[in-house]
């Protein structure tokens, strides 16, 4: 573990010092598609991956793999889509949440700003707490001390390379979880039953459960990774518009390539009733027994999956607070990486399970995604906007108050005490997207969007805008 942190380590400390908040924010105009391609793969399959996906295929079947598989693809798309445009109108911007300022003021963008940074510091925490886990099950070793070390190495050749630095080690990472992901991948078929499926017809059935499983979690996931500064960070990084969208493309095939086959081997176990464990574990389930090699592989798949995701949310943490106060200066990012990634590396010492967190973060992106990229549309207010994303959480509380018959179960369905669920998310989308639009047509108002490039300067360390 560590001869592979170090080699990391000494890949994003190669890129050299950021020379300005230009630089370790945004990058701008520096990458190409392929880098961008292994990055995006790279920075978007943690740690979790060993989990989710194979409980999902275990759980829910065929229809909750393919929805995942595709749900870890679309923000992708919609990156290349919509970054595209946003790139057109305002070319010297650094992220989403700027947009909603320039686009609705003060009031929206704060809102945006703060569902943007608890997602990210609740996803950091959930990777390192995902990363503890693994390490818990292959060896010995004191978990707290993996995941010390983890934090410990991202911060340093973060914080010194920003961006810049995650997209080159996402590059090695990459190609590392390609190769791993193959051997990996023979071993776990190997591992199954000689006697075969015994369970297979139910969970090859794609029924209505199933079905609502799959929609569930592409809303989950789409709305949220449309919030991730990360992401956003890398749509401005682009060498061009082509270059974005080779990366989208390569990116979201590596990522369908790698969460198909994880949820496959869940329904695989499941079906040959294999015992998965409690709670359910199917990936390492299989694993049980295995030789010390194999083991090993298993724990350098997880140190790439691990770092690649954790440096990109310390960068995208430390570059979205950075960007509202620009005199915090170079040195008061790098102060950031460090005192960002503090609070969710303690989270995970702790091993709470996160996940009842993640998903009141989904319902929050997915109740404000569509005021924020209605944006684009002209006739879009400040006031619908805001309008939508309150119409958004009450349509999440007004179905628990009907489906619940109080205010009690209302909190408790759209807080998921009961676990994943579609309804809340349907209706904090549709009731969103309707306020916005109603709201925005009796405003009457139009907007020239061109004029929103020449209300962005670029950072500087004095802080000038």
């Amino acid at each position: 573990m560590a001869a592979v942190l170090l080699l990391f380590a000494a890949v994003g400390l190669a890129v050299g010092r950021d020379r300005d908040l230009e630089e370790f924010a945004v990058a701008r105009g520096t990458q190409g598609g392929g880098a961008l391609g292994l990055s995006f793969f790279a920075s978007g399959v943690g740690a979790w991956v060993l989990f989710a996906p194979p409980e999902v295929g275990a759980q829910v079947g065929l229809a909750g793999v393919l929805g995942y598989a595709v749900a870890i693809t679309l923000p992708l798309a919609a990156l290349a889509l919509v970054g595209r445009r946003l790139r057109a109108l305002v070319p010297a911007g650094h992220n989403l949440v700027e947009f909603v300022r320039l686009r609705f003021g003060r009031g929206m963008h704060l809102y945006v700003l703060g569902i943007s940074l608890v997602y990210m510091l609740v996803a950091l925490a959930a990777e390192l707490t995902a990363t503890a886990a693994v390490l818990g099950r292959l060896s010995d070793l004191d978990p707290r001390v993996g995941v010390a070390a983890i934090a410990v190495v991202t911060t340093v050749y973060t914080a010194y390379g920003g961006l810049r630095a995650s997209i080159r080690t996402d590059g090695w990472q990459g190609w590392l979880l390609l190769l791993l992901l193959a051997v990996v991948g023979i071993v776990l078929v190997r591992a199954l039953p000689d006697t075969g499926p015994q369970d297979a017809g139910r969970l090859l059935q794609i029924d209505l459960a199933g079905l609502e499983g799959a929609a569930t979690l592409v809303v989950a996931v789409l709305a949220t990774s449309l919030f991730h500064n990360g992401y956003w960070q890398r749509v401005w990084s682009a060498r061009d518009q082509r270059a974005l969208t080779r990366g989208a493309v390569i990116g979201a095939a590596m990522r369908f390539l790698v969460v198909l086959p994880a949820g496959l081997v869940g329904l695989l176990a499941a079906a040959a009733a294999v015992d998965l464990g409690t709670p359910p574990a199917p990936f390492f389930a299989l694993l049980a027994g295995s030789s010390q090699w194999v083991l090993v592989v298993v724990l350098l798949f997880t140190l790439a999956l691990v770092t690649s995701t954790v440096d990109t949310l310390q960068n995208g943490l430390a570059a979205a607070v950075v960007i509202e106060a620009p005199r915090m200066g170079l040195r008061g990012a790098r102060v950031l990486v460090v005192l960002l990634t503090v609070l969710p590396t303690l989270v995970a010492f702790q091993g709470f399970s996160v996940l009842r967190l993640f998903l009141i973060a989904d319902l929050l992106c997915a109740a404000t995604i569509a005021p924020a990229f209605l944006g684009l549309w002209r006739r879009a207010t400040p006031t619908a906007a805001i309008s939508g994303a309150v119409a958004g959480l009450v349509g999440a509380l007004a179905y628990g108050l009907v489906a619940g018959g109080s205010l009690s179960a209302a909190l408790a369905l759209a807080t998921f005490a009961g676990g994943l669920s579609l309804p809340p998310f349907a209706a904090a989308l549709a009731a969103s997207t309707a306020v916005t639009v109603l709201v925005s047509l009796l405003g009457r108002r139009s907007t020239d969007l061109r004029d929103l490039s020449d209300r962005v300067l670029s950072l500087d360390t004095t802080g000038t805008r």
